[in-house]
């Protein structure tokens, strides 16, 4: 059977995981852990995604992924291309880094995300990692931003598992019932089961039947249509590049029949490009193209050089990290 095709929308909201290629330990240090957070953060500034739970664990992550633009593909070929570079970088080593293409599972908002939420926020303690007494502490999921208060980045929100669990507030009283509802859960396999937890990570839907059904009618259309679907989305994002370009030559003081004729490798253009790639997930083919820089592989030549050479001045989100991944 083919594999459904990727339905992305605005305001659609996914489960998204993948392991380790071989299901190897990727992230078998804190380090690593941090640098893919990092990384998914840079994504989410990027893309203008909202993820409401996430977990890293040693082999695998989950992401409860918003995306209020149909732009879950191409967030995600830049969150894991630009991982999979600075982790091979440090690394020394070649390759892919995750297992196949990676798994995301279209999530229902009313019926769905409450217990994706639960489901990423519990999964240390069905690995045997910790225990629910001790899961607030457990770093690498986005409990502890609930649970503690911490403050959390602009791109996180953690209210629909609060909402889910009582219409709890996001007060101490608040988090401490939410911490009880997760160890209430954690124990009580009917509500488990009642909230589709073997159901999570399996096929390609969270929600209800007539969710499901509205579903495959916008899935068979995909499919009665071909391939045109990615190809219009191509041309949303192209937009976006562009209206992105627009907004940033006039701060430079520059207009846009200045790129055609001044040099390909001007000083004013490359930091353009620099500031393009820290705001969009643009491709270095289409910098090369609308800013006359060269083809993609001068691009990547050029600023990995100006990278190095401003290194500690800009930040450009695809450079050289302070993240050692060991």
């Amino acid at each position: 059977m083919a594999r459904p095709l990727r339905i992305e929308s605005a305001g659609g909201i996914y489960h998204v995981f993948s392991r380790g290629n071989y299901r190897t330990a990727v992230f078998r240090s804190d380090r690593t852990k941090m640098a893919f957070l990092r990384c998914l953060g840079e994504a989410c500034e990027r893309t203008g995604w909202r993820i409401h739970a996430w977990c890293i664990m040693s082999n695998h992550y989950h992401l409860a992924v918003a995306t209020p633009g149909a732009n879950l593909v191409d967030g995600m070929h830049w969150l894991l291309g630009t991982f999979a570079t600075r982790f091979n970088r440090f690394r020394q080593e070649r390759g892919h880094v995750f297992q196949g293409r990676y798994k995301s599972i279209i999530v229902e908002s009313n019926e769905g995300l409450g217990p994706l939420c639960h489901y990423i926020h519990l999964n240390p303690v069905r690995a045997g990692l910790c225990d629910v007494p001790t899961l607030a502490r457990y770093r690498w999921t986005s409990l502890p931003w609930i649970s503690r208060g911490s403050a959390s980045p602009a791109w996180y929100d953690g209210q629909p598992a609060l909402s889910h669990a009582g219409d709890l507030s996001p007060t101490a009283a608040g988090r401490q019932r939410y911490l009880a509802y997760l160890g209430w859960l954690a124990e009580d396999e009917p509500a488990r089961k009642a909230q589709r937890f073997e159901s999570m990570s399996k096929g390609w839907i969270i929600g209800t039947q007539q969710f499901s059904q509205a579903m495959m009618e916008v899935h068979r259309g995909l499919a009665a249509r071909g391939r045109e679907g990615p190809s219009d989305l191509q041309l949303a994002r192209e937009a976006h590049w562009t209206a992105t370009l627009a907004e940033e030559l006039p701060k430079l003081g520059r207009a846009r029949s200045e790129l055609g004729s001044t040099g390909k490798s001007a000083e004013w253009k490359l930091r353009l490009a620099v500031v393009l790639r820290a705001r969009t997930t643009v491709t270095n083919r289409w910098l090369g193209a609308q800013l006359h820089l060269g083809v993609r592989d001068e691009v990547s030549r050029k600023l990995s050089v100006w990278q190095r050479k401003n290194a500690g001045k800009e930040t450009d989100g695809d450079g050289p990290t302070t993240d050692h991944i060991r």
